[in-house]
């Protein structure tokens, strides 16, 4: 199990995400007009600064998917939300649907 403060850290982070989201997608898209030729060089660097303003945890890259049942960080599968190691004892067991185990 995962440290309580950890996982309630991911879970502030994917709040500002979600909050800021909006604004990031219209300041990316003003640079990547900028970055066209469409401005000059002082309009990007104030581009740049509007981004610096935002808060650095409303970055999409700072969020780091967490297993949903045990909140570990490392071996987390897409598909079914959890932790490799989870996974597969909850495989072996049959309560994942759809999942069987492999033998050839």
């Amino acid at each position: 199990m995962a440290k309580v403060g950890s996982i309630n850290k991911m879970n502030k982070v994917a709040k500002l995400v979600k909050k800021f989201a909006a604004k990031r997608a219209a300041l990316k898209e003003q640079q990547q007009q900028a970055r066209k030729g469409e401005l000059d060089f002082d309009a990007l660097m104030a581009l740049q600064e509007k981004f610096n303003v935002l808060p650095r945890y409303s970055a999409k890259v700072r969020l780091h998917n967490r297993c949903t049942y045990d909140g570990r960080p490392r071996g987390f599968m897409r598909k079914f939300a959890m932790n490799r190691v989870l996974f597969r004892k909850l495989a072996s067991e049959g309560k994942i649907p759809g999942v069987v185990k492999s033998s050839w």
